[in-house]
């Protein structure tokens, strides 16, 4: 409370726990009453306001994948008459436990059953792409706007086509499912990006970035496996299955033991060529773990970019197949948001 009427402010997740579920959980009245505490020795000219805040992942368990923190409209809390030391009367504060709910509500994806969620992420996926590689890629924000829509949509259609609803979520299953058995990423669908010109231009920058990551890639798995490696064993053994905790069990524990192997190799460079060889080595290994990161990193997308190209050259008739499966499931899922207003 004495940070915020200082004027500064605070972060608060009202739920009271870290979680996967596919909606929110009931809301605690902590942050309420530390408002409507702090509100009272505000003036009205500027008042407290809580601005609810949401996050959105772009592929929660992909390791550097991209988030969106999104932002709603903040709203001022109105004060009420306390007595110095008097904790907030329960009524205020299930009035504005409510209201921060409904906040949060707009700013967040929520669904009855986390089957919702994933059959939107592959609806939403398929809505999303493109015969021709974009020029730049959708942005987090509208990513989310699309997304909230399609869940908007999921139970409407659901409840009133539950035929439709159903044979659509088949048709998606299935061309998931014939993806998978070709190996193929759904971006990579793109017949745009298989003309002479590009495939020439790609595979000659991707050889050249490879070719000139390779020594230092090599260098960083040798120098840092065993670490990363003793990381995900820790944090598997500590999360027990609490996915939600797995992630940063894994940060901290790389915190921790990459700065040790960093140290690990310049002592040993140290006591072997020198002191300045040992800071050099401090310095570079580092990089070199970086540079592993994204040589691999491109060697898996330059992998599914082969395959796709593969598929497209000697089994036409099968990516035409593909191509035309999403088309027909675009168009049906667009169909049918315009019969409920939703698209």
């Amino acid at each position: 409370r004495g940070v915020l009427a200082r004027g500064s402010a605070i972060a608060i997740f009202p739920e009271g726990v870290s979680h996967s579920e596919p909606k929110l959980r009931p809301l605690k009245t902590g942050a309420a009453r530390i408002a409507l505490g702090a509100a009272r020795g505000l003036s009205q000219s500027a008042p407290l306001r809580v601005v609810p805040a949401g996050l959105y992942y772009r592929a929660k368990h992909t390791f550097r994948s991209a988030a969106l923190l999104y932002f709603g409209e903040p709203f001022a809390v109105a004060p009420v008459a306390l007595e110095p030391g008097e904790d907030p009367p329960a009524g205020p504060v299930r009035e504005l436990t409510a209201r921060i709910e409904r906040a949060l509500a707009a700013v967040t994806l929520q669904a009855e059953q986390a089957e919702a969620h994933a059959l939107v992420d592959r609806a939403q996926r398929i809505v999303s792409a493109q015969d021709d590689a974009p020029a730049s890629p959708r942005s987090l924000a509208d990513e989310f706007a699309l997304r909230r829509r399609l869940l908007a949509a999921y139970d409407v259609v659901r409840a009133q086509w539950p035929e439709r609803f159903a044979a659509l979520a088949t048709r998606i299953d299935r061309y998931e499912a014939a993806l998978s058995v070709a190996g193929l990423d759904p971006r990579q669908l793109a017949p745009g990006r298989f003309t002479p010109g590009r495939v020439a231009g790609y595979v000659g920058k991707a050889a050249l970035v490879l070719v000139l990551l390779l020594p230092a890639a090599l260098v960083g798995v040798a120098v840092h496996y065993p670490a990363y490696r003793t990381a995900g064993f820790v944090a598997t053994g500590m999360a027990q299955g609490a996915e939600d905790a797995l992630a940063s069990i894994k940060v901290l524990a790389a915190m921790l033991l990459f700065p040790l192997t960093w140290g690990g190799v310049a002592a040993a460079v140290w006591l072997r060529w020198g002191m300045e060889a040992g800071l050099l080595a401090f310095a570079v290994a580092p990089l070199t773990a970086y540079a592993a990161l994204v040589f691999f990193e491109r060697l898996d997308r330059i992998i599914g970019g082969a395959r796709a190209l593969s598929l497209f050259v000697f089994r036409r008739w099968a990516f035409l197949q593909l191509l035309a499966e999403r088309k027909g499931i675009r168009e049906e899922i667009l169909a049918l948001g315009r019969e409920i207003g939703a698209v």
